[in-house]
């Protein structure tokens, strides 16, 4: 498995390694495209103990399955890149994936990062979601301009989130909830957050931490682990549903050109099929546009 990086230009790069982004790999390399996937190693399939509903697997856990698809995209020569994506941009040409150890450049992306991730377990936060609790800085970081914020998060995606931030805000604080941050903040809050407080007007107010010191926020940012799906989606101006999920045509294509969707992170079932079946479908696609010459 890759974990550095040397070769950074691409045909195709693919933010997932679940059954999704695999898919849309092997079809699109047996296309005859450069094809890189950038996993983190943390997926759905992770979570389960058994599966018995996927054809020709027998029973074998979600784990199994994950391992055997990286190593079936590693022998047919995919770069695979085990490691966090922070960012991604594109200048209407060509897609930009910053990751701690660097950027890399494709002509196409398809993000198969599997449903929205995980939100902070905090009393609270999911009352003020859209009111003042955000998951996207660059999206949102404007309506906060010379105001007081929080970021909560310790790590790469709360890094660049502080820094998106403090380009903006009056006041920037990282609220680690009790981990230790891997970069230096200005204003570090490293106690337990016990919950989210609002104001009279229904805005988010601020958080009380569990030592009962209390920090008023106009805006808090949730920014742990990973960049999510949705938060990718929205920071290149990709269109997603009511639920957070990316929203493509048949063929996996979304309203940026260039940029697929495949698998969890998209609308319908969350089943293994249907990961397999989007992966195949957009991979297809992809192939077909280079072929007639079509790079973007």
């Amino acid at each position: 498995m890759v974990t550095g990086m040397g070769k950074r230009e691409f045909d195709l790069i693919i933010i997932g390694g679940g059954p999704a982004g695999i898919s849309t790999a092997l079809y699109a390399v047996r296309g005859g495209l450069d094809v890189a996937v950038i996993h983190s190693g943390d997926s759905a399939l992770h979570r389960a103990e058994h599966i018995q509903n996927y054809y020709g697997s027998g029973e074998l856990s979600g784990t199994e399955l994950y391992d055997r698809g990286i190593k079936q995209a590693e022998k047919l020569g995919i770069t695979v890149i085990s490691g966090q994506v922070t960012f991604v941009t594109t200048d209407g040409s060509s897609f930009t994936v910053e990751m701690p150890s660097g950027a890399l450049h494709s002509s196409r992306l398809v993000v198969a990062t599997g449903s929205t991730r995980k939100r902070a377990n905090i009393k609270g936060l999911s009352d003020f979601e859209g009111k003042g609790v955000s998951y996207c800085a660059v999206c949102d970081a404007f309506f906060y301009r010379k105001k007081r914020v929080g970021v909560i998060g310790a790590g790469e995606f709360a890094k660049h989130e502080y820094a998106a931030l403090e380009k903006v805000a009056g006041e920037v604080y990282l609220l680690t909830d009790g981990e230790t941050p891997t970069f230096q903040a200005a204003h570090v809050m490293p106690q337990k957050i016990s919950r989210v407080f609002g104001r009279d007007d229904g805005r988010v107010g601020g958080v009380e931490f569990v030592d009962g010191e209390t920090l008023e926020l106009d805006g808090l940012f949730v920014a742990l682990g990973v960049m999510g799906s949705n938060s990718l989606a929205k920071s290149v101006g990709v269109f997603t549903d009511g639920d957070g999920a990316i929203v493509t045509d048949g063929d996996g294509r979304t309203n940026v050109n260039g940029l697929y969707a495949a698998g969890d992170c998209t609308a319908g079932v969350k089943q293994i099929s249907k990961a397999v079946d989007d992966g195949m479908r957009v991979g297809l696609f992809i192939v077909k546009d280079f072929k007639r010459g079509d790079k973007r």
